[in-house]
């Protein structure tokens, strides 16, 4: 190859995936999910890990098959994490030290209730008195509670990450909402085109269900109550949808200059060809009902990669289920993508997974390498009442084989936070 075809349309270097992992509640490892993914099966189940009797929402897609010695949000998240990169450095053929810095994208984990309810236990009666703050304070330091310390440390996670897997300088750890898998992804592909590194490992990862957390979101009515049975629960673009269903799992990407990777003989999974985000400043959780961040999210992402709306393959949506967003999301792909919507497949893969927060961005682009790779586009589940109002080929129910050479995946985050990929095959 000349040294042309390394470079984008904008001269940049090209960006390849040469390594990937991922963990959901459909099982571990690309394997398990992508045969479990495309036979359309779900892995939303009854919430077993706290009491949810007296809840509206007694669902989710909670990872509980991974050992968890200490069960909090931080040693969760973490161990998906960690599994999902043992897998995508393994796939990428590469051990020892990384070498190259680290994005990961993790949620905005607090201390659970439960623990700090234990923690005011440990204050000795009869001095609950005045500054409650500064009685806790003098709790922790006089007896040191690690594990505690740990789970209140927003940067933990990267940086056991980093020291496991030696990546190079300081570990960047961010939280975007929805979007956050995205923009880590995102900030690796930038790291390489601006020539700072010839690999960027992408990690996002989100083991933060806990009845504090479904609880809040079950607030701003965004989770869906269809209990019974779980697996039907998440119904995007239906007529009948109702809200998303909390779910929790973590995706790996090694990425490296398209150059760099060939010249070691690595396995190329797709290129990462172009990424777009702006701001929705709304409302807090909202995303603006006219579209128009999301709108202009899409175009730079297209801009972003070289290409038109026409050269769209397949579009793996957001598709959270909740009535507000799969409308604004049909109305700003409608808008971008004209007449041509009617023709190009949509499909949500939290039908099945549920809504990984964090994590999701990540997880969806694994998919949508999977979805180029083996030309197999995952469906749409439980798709049985269509809206008219969002008239999608959403396939559904069924997977479908088709010629995918590129695909647009979409993360809507609340906050304001939009992020969307390209991702292509690798150029011939």
């Amino acid at each position: 190859m000349t040294k042309a075809a390394y470079k984008d349309h904008l001269g940049r270097p090209l960006v390849a995936v040469t390594g990937m992992g991922v963990v959901t509640s459909l099982g571990q490892g690309i394997e398990d999910n992508w045969t479990r993914l495309t036979a359309g099966e779900s892995g939303i189940h009854a919430i077993t890990r706290f009491p949810s009797e007296s809840l509206s929402t007694r669902i989710c897609g909670t990872v509980d098959f991974i050992d968890i010695p200490t069960p909090n949000a931080v040693e969760r998240s973490f161990a998906f994490a960690r599994e999902t990169t043992i897998e995508a450095l393994a796939q990428a053929g590469l051990s020892g030290d990384f070498g190259g810095p680290l994005f990961l994208a993790a949620p905005p984990i607090e201390p659970e209730w439960s623990a700090r309810f234990e923690l005011g236990d440990r204050v000795p009666p009869g001095q609950l008195n005045g500054n409650a703050y500064e009685q806790f304070l003098t709790v922790l330091r006089e007896n040191a509670d690690p594990v505690f310390h740990e789970a209140a440390l927003f940067g933990s996670i990267s940086e056991r990450l980093a020291d496991q897997f030696g990546t190079r300088g300081l570990p960047v750890t961010l939280s975007t909402a929805c979007a956050s898998g995205a923009t880590a992804i995102q900030l690796g592909v930038e790291a390489i085109r601006q020539g700072r590194t010839d690999r960027a490992l992408c990690v996002a990862t989100d083991g933060s269900v806990s009845a504090e957390a479904l609880i809040r979101f079950s607030l701003l009515s965004a989770l869906s109550t269809n209990n019974d049975p779980p697996q039907k629960a998440s119904r995007p673009f239906t007529k009948d949808r109702d809200g998303f269903v909390i779910a929790e799992g973590a995706a790996t990407l090694v990425l490296e200059s398209l150059e760099a990777a060939l010249a070691r003989g690595a396995r190329i999974h797709g290129i990462i060809s172009g990424c777009g985000e702006k701001a929705d400043h709304f409302h807090r959780t909202r995303s603006s009902p006219d579209g128009g961040p999301a709108i202009a999210t899409i175009r730079a992402a297209l801009d972003d990669a070289g290409l038109s709306a026409d050269d769209i393959s397949y579009i793996n949506a957001h598709g959270t289920s909740t009535p507000e967003n799969d409308k604004m999301e049909y109305l700003s792909l409608s808008t971008v993508f004209g007449e041509r919507m009617a023709e190009v497949p949509v499909s949500s893969n939290k039908s099945m997974i549920g809504h990984t927060l964090t994590a999701a961005g990540a997880v969806e682009a694994v998919f949508s390498l999977m979805t180029i790779a083996t030309g197999v586009i995952p469906p749409t589940i439980n798709y049985d009442n269509p809206d008219p109002a969002i008239p999608l080929d959403a396939v559904p129910n069924v997977k479908r084989d088709a010629t995918v050479t590129s695909v647009l995946s979409n993360s809507f985050g609340f906050g304001g936070q939009n992020a969307c990929l390209v991702m292509s095959a690798e150029p011939a």
